[in-house]
Formats: C-alpha cells, structure tokens, sequence
C-alpha cells in the first residue's frame, strides 16, 4: 500500500524543510492554494485500497481555518484514509484531545498569518514590525529621520571613520553629546544595514535603498574594512593614541613590542621619552651568565621617533616599486565585474516594472520578482563593498613623499600605517638595527641586506 504526503507553504514564504518518518511515494506540494491537495484526495478516493496513510508536516496545512481541517479530516477518514502529522502524530479520536489538537491548529494557522503579514511587508520593502532604530522614526511606508537622534549617529560614524577605535567613540558620544551606550550596541550601529539606507529581516534578507542613509556606501565600506583590519589586533592596540602601536614587532625573538613613555622634569618643563620595548622577551628569564655564559641577552627597548623615522624612510624607500612589481590587481577585475552584474540586476528591475505596466505579470508576481531581484543587489553591494580600493598606485604616490607623514597627526597616521602594512619587524644588527615591512598587497617581503 501507498504512502502519500502533502507540503503546504505561502506564495511569500520559502517552504521549510521536512523529514518525512518513513518512506513516501509521492509527495504533493501547494504554494498558495489548495489544487494539490485536492488533487491528493481524488487520488485517494480513486483507489481507496491502494493507500494506507497521507502524511502531511502540521495538521494547519489543510486550510486556512480549523473547519477547512475538520473538513479534509472527515472526508479522509470516509476514505478510511489514516491522517498523520509529522508534528502532531496521529489524528486523536477523545474529545478531550481533539479540543487540544483544535487549539493547536488554531495557533498555528494564527502564528502562519503574522508570518504572512511580515512577509507582505518584506516584499513591498516596508519597515520589519517593532521600534524604530534610533536615529529614525516610523513613517506609513518608510523609516524616517530623527533629526536630534541622526546627528548623534552621524556624529559617532565620524568619530569612528577619523580614529577608527569603537571603545573611543562611545566614550565621545558619553562626553560631548551625553548618550550612553555599550560597545555591542556601538558594533552594531557600525554593521546595521539601516544606517546605509538598507532595511534587514530576520531571514537574513537585505533591500536596499528603501529609506534616507545616514552613512554613505563610501564610507559604510570603509567601516567594514576599518572593522575587519581592527580584527587582529588586541582591543587597547586598536585605539592606541600612537601610530605603531600594534604593528611593530622584534626581528629576534618576535615578541611585540609596546609603546611605553618616561617623564623627566626640568624645572618646569616636562619632557616625554617613548620607546618601544618587547612585551614578553623569551630571553628574559635566562639563567646568569655565571651560570650559562652562552645565555642570550635579552632584548632591550628601542626609541620610538627614530623608529618611526626609519619605518617613513623604508615606505617611501619600497612601497611604489613594490606596487609597481604587483602590477594590476586583480580585485579591479573582481569589482568590475561584481558591478557589471549590479548594473544587470538593476535593468532587470526596471524589465520586471515594464512588464507589470504592459499587463504580463500580475502584481504579486512582479513585486515578488523585483523583491528577490533588490535582495541580489544588497548581496552584490555588499561583496563590493569588502573589495580593497583600486587606486593602491594612485596612493603610493603621493604616500612615497616623507613630509606627507609629517604632517599627519598620529591618529592619521595610524589610519595609513595599517592600511598598507601588516607587520614591522625591527632587526637589531651590530652598529644599530634595520627595519623590514610586511606589506598587505604582497606576500612578505625578503629582509634586506645590511
């Protein structure tokens, strides 16, 4: 005997997937109406004989009502049919359970309509239920600007952009505009999709440019890659107040090296010294050398100006010839073609639009279409978004000239250092010590001859 099973899910939802108990001949799925289940009863009263069970994901998925349910339940069980939920089991018989099942198939065809109202809200782009992020307020169609809330957030994104240190910018907002709010929260103002003019559900699906931004696509990539270059290093090295801090480490025995200050007063005048010493030497807890004569000397603390002097000389020195070697990036290729396809996605759009005004397509159909066509764009958007800037040749330029480091401020010339450099070895040689750059857009470099 035949075993049959019937799928049930809106037209705006994504069916769910199931696992069917046991085995099934076939498998009947509406998307919408009810023409597959009718379809699966004919069947059934065909050759009555020839099934044992019809299986189906929830008892909800007969009708949109408690007596559409009853109605299928009945007419199968004419059949002498057995009805079988993969959720509920069995159809009950008692009274008392058939009143729990009802309540049951109650909740879920009321849970099946909230679900269908956000989706009809998702495919006509309309703001997800519930309150407005802050810097907006709720329109009829749309999120809309909060004037006093939006400048608070644009102001912590210009913090963020300038200094790139999320813990620095809560602690701005705290001082100067007097709104408190944690990190996670400020993490998540940086990621939102809201902020770019973007709305985001909880499918994970984004459309795009259904609201006014308060941060541009420009600078909503550079948050993403000033996030992502943030990544490895330790939360105080990413708003460290000096420009090294976090890239330098010792040639020797690879320990990091840290930023650390000495003041010496003169009367009245205060002078600061900085060096940069090793963190955790591997040398330092070395037997005596009464004991071990061969033991190796630990590593010693370095100046911090005359390394920074020696780190702007080896950039101006190698970084436009090794951007020279690299020739084209191929990142350029990767965003040309990941706009190439934004740009087909986008006349898509527009066809699906002209179709709908020439009578083609229904209204559902074309606004689920121009729905999925939009949620394409914000992925395509998004990976090109990630891509590194394509004017690297451009840059190293007008980086290669040292007063452009000198007139920089720390924090400018923090941003740059980790933009083009991953990793600053300092080599210490007899006579002195050399400096070797690790850049972003290569493979590491050979260290250079004394």
């Amino acid at each position: 005997m035949a075993i049959l099973a019937y799928r049930y899910c809106s037209e705006l939802e994504a069916a769910e997937p199931v696992s069917w108990p046991q085995p099934v001949d076939r498998v009947y799925q509406d998307m919408g109406g009810r023409s597959q289940l009718a379809a699966l009863y004919t069947d059934c009263r065909r050759d009555p004989q020839a099934i044992e069970t019809v299986v189906v994901q929830r008892f909800a998925d007969l009708g949109d009502s408690l007596d559409a349910v009853q109605g299928w339940w009945a007419k199968f069980s004419q059949l002498q049919v057995a009805l079988v939920s993969v959720q509920e089991g069995a159809m009950p018989s008692g009274a008392i359970a058939g009143m729990v099942l009802a309540q049951q198939v109650q909740q879920q065809q009321q849970q099946r309509r909230i679900r269908r109202g956000h989706a009809e809200r998702r495919v006509a782009g309309k703001p997800p239920p519930g309150k407005a992020p802050y810097g907006y307020r709720r329109g009829p169609h749309q999120y809309l600007i909060d004037r006093s809330a939006a400048a608070i957030v644009r102001a912590f994104f210009d913090h963020f952009l300038l200094y790139a240190s999320l813990r620095q910018s809560v602690r701005y907002l705290a001082q100067n505009h007097g709104k408190t709010i944690s990190t996670s929260t400020a993490h998540r103002w940086l990621t939102s999709p809201v902020y770019r003019g973007d709305l985001a559900y909880k499918n994970g699906d984004v459309v795009p440019n259904t609201h006014t931004a308060i941060l541009s696509r420009d600078e909503a990539a550079q948050v993403d890659r000033l996030l992502r270059r943030n990544r490895p290093f330790s939360p105080r090295s990413r708003s460290a107040p000096r420009s090294l801090a976090g890239l330098v480490r010792c040639g020797r025995c690879q320990a990091p090296l840290v930023v650390s200050k000495t003041v010496h007063r003169r009367g009245r005048r205060r002078i600061d010294y900085l060096y940069l010493r090793p963190r955790q030497c591997p040398y330092r807890h070395s037997e005596p050398p009464s004991l071990e004569p061969a033991a190796p000397i630990r590593c010693v603390a370095l100046p911090y100006e005359a390394v920074l002097d020696a780190v702007i000389a080896r950039i101006c020195e190698e970084l436009p010839p090794s951007v020279n070697q690299t020739g084209p990036s191929p990142m350029v290729k990767v965003g040309e073609s990941i706009a190439q396809q934004i740009k087909d996605k986008q006349a898509l759009i527009l066809q699906v639009e002209a179709l709908q005004d020439q009578g083609v397509l229904d209204e559902q159909t074309a606004m689920l279409r121009t729905y999925k066509l939009k949620t394409e764009t914000a992925a395509l958007q998004a990976q090109l978004g990630q891509l590194p800037p394509a004017s690297l040749l451009s840059i190293a330029e007008t980086i290669s000239i040292p007063q452009f480091w000198r007139d920089l401020s720390e924090s400018e010339r923090r941003f740059y250092f980790r933009e083009f450099i991953d990793t600053i070895d300092v080599t210490r040689r007899e006579g002195g010590w050399i400096v070797t750059l690790s850049y972003r857009f290569k493979s590491p470099p050979q260290r250079p001859s004394e």
